[in-house]
């Protein structure tokens, strides 16, 4: 998962980017990057392995020139963490274009093959965000223009569209004209687009999530629709088509039960109110299933879970309580490359509170279990506090199943809801009772935020790939690329290599 902005102002956007990655630093912790374009069509790019405030300086911003830029804050999807692979990427031709990308092509192995082969292209990561951005590159360049029109621009989506498969969501800045954002056709990934009115004019901002359009004062337009490209000339304003055949609206459930900040609105649900409904749908469960339920506390695990939990304390009439304080200088564990590392930072992330834990019958909640290797440890946590009875609920059905859609989903091996049940589960994670929610009461306290949506994209739980093109091959290539004995192996051959160098770059369009 990555966070993507871009940003066509009046003024200097180095500023407006930064507080809008740090703001999407939730979705990607492993690499941030900047690229602005300038006076003359001078393109100034920073980007390394860190956190936004690691990764630009004063040095850094002060070289960052230009009233339009993109900005990507990023986690290795396939478990490599090199900075070559930090985004935005950029190709000299034609025009100049850069590009910043989330999501997950399906097809990246045949592209870069089709790229080399017929459009005499060359890929130098691994990244399948490079391969989309040369995609674009070789369809806009067919447009054979000296100067590119929106028309142009929209026809070289609508052929990335039917050449690319996956989920994906994308901005890419062509220099000396504007940017331009745009969706898969199944609208997986989320992007949403803003404006702000200034005493020089209006200024458009893209970007993964709603909550970064409000921080910065954009007001919200729209979301992108599948399918749909958004251009916004540097001159000449807003311009929009749909370039899909078949758009069918599937966006990624995933994104409400963990991803996105609980302030943000993704596709016009409020993820606030879809976790809020996801916790009272589990009291509702836990009503059902156990009437004569023994809980005297519910405790969140922090922080996704918070919402949830408060929810069902309410519906089930017992005590909310906060019994986990956390180290909020401590990554995400989700997104951490490498078992040995998840293992170590759950001890340094959280610390429980003993005077809420003891003698009680505790239910925990969480928004998802992944490995269970975080929530095996939490329980063993509440028990050395003193719990009496540690039972455990999942705010999402168990995770069976890859995501190949840009989310790290480990090996299916490691995932503990392959091939268990919920008492095996129970049992492997130390809880004395476990509850998960059902996949379709989950679906539903996530469209009753919008009904329009028919379809939601839940391969995690019930291995229906929305795109229909996932093959048992391509399934059995991503669990090479995504165990961690793997993963292991690309961070020390990663170990040895040199760090970028920590200047701005400053890139030369082909005029």
């Amino acid at each position: 998962m990555c966070g993507i902005v871009g940003i066509v102002a009046k003024t200097n956007v180095n500023q407006a980017l930064f507080d809008a990655l740090t703001i999407l630093q939730h979705r990607g912790q492993d690499a941030a990057g900047m690229v602005t374009s300038g006076e003359q069509g001078r393109l100034f790019l920073r980007k390394d392995n860190g956190l936004v405030r690691d990764v630009f300086h004063t040095r850094h911003m002060r070289r960052l020139q230009g009233n339009m830029g993109l900005g990507h804050v990023r986690y290795p999807t396939a478990g490599c963490s090199s900075s070559s692979e930090a985004q935005p990427f950029y190709v000299n031709s034609p025009y100049g274009i850069s590009l910043a990308h989330n999501g997950n092509l399906t097809n990246a192995e045949q592209l870069k093959e089709d790229l080399f082969r017929d459009d005499l292209r060359h890929i130098n990561t691994n990244s399948d965000s490079e391969i989309l951005l040369n995609v674009f590159a070789h369809e806009l360049q067919r447009q054979g223009k000296l100067r590119a029109t929106e028309e142009d621009v929209f026809n070289a989506v609508a052929c990335l569209h039917k050449r690319c498969r996956g989920g994906y969501a994308a901005v890419a800045m062509i220099t000396g004209y504007g940017i331009v954002g745009f969706r898969d056709p199944y609208g997986v990934r989320p992007l949403i687009l803003g404006k702000r009115k200034t005493e020089r004019g209006d200024e458009y901002m893209f970007a993964s999530e709603s909550v970064a359009l409000d921080s910065l004062g954009f007001e919200i337009i729209r979301d992108i629709e599948p399918g749909e490209a958004v251009f916004i000339d540097d001159k000449k304003g807003m311009f929009a088509k749909q370039c899909a055949d078949n758009p069918i609206h599937s966006p990624c459930i995933f994104e409400y039960v963990y991803f996105a900040r609980p302030d943000s609105i993704i596709d016009g649900v409020s993820v606030y109110k879809s976790r809020l409904r996801m916790g009272e749908m589990l009291a509702q469960k836990i009503k059902r299933i156990k009437p004569d339920h023994d809980i005297d506390v519910v405790i969140p695990i922090p922080d996704t879970s918070r919402t949830s939990a408060l929810q069902m304390a309410y519906e089930l009439g017992v005590k909310y309580r906060e019994g986990f304080i956390k180290n909020r200088y401590i990554a995400r564990t989700f997104i951490m490359p490498g078992q040995k590392q998840r293992k170590k930072s759950v001890k340094q992330k959280l610390n429980a509170i003993d005077l809420e834990f003891r003698g009680k019958n505790v239910m925990l909640v969480d928004d998802s279990i992944v490995r269970g290797t975080t929530s095996k440890q939490i329980i063993e946590m509440a028990r050395k506090a003193g719990a009496k009875r540690v039972y455990f609920a999942s705010a999402a059905p168990p995770v069976r199943y890859p995501n190949v859609y840009g989310i790290d989903m480990p090996s299916v091996k490691e995932l503990i809801g392959h091939d268990r049940d919920e008492q095996q589960i129970a049992e492997a994670i130390g809880a004395d009772w476990l509850v998960y929610q059902d996949l379709e009461d989950l679906i539903d306290a996530v469209q009753k935020g919008n009904k329009s949506i028919k379809h939601f994209d839940c391969s995690c739980f019930n291995n229906e790939y929305v795109t229909g093109d996932v093959s048992a091959e391509y399934l059995a290539k991503i669990e090479n690329l995504r165990n961690d004995s793997a993963k292991e192996q690309q961070d020390n051959e990663e170990s040895g290599e040199m760090a970028n160098d920590s200047t701005v770059i400053e890139l030369h369009n082909s005029a």
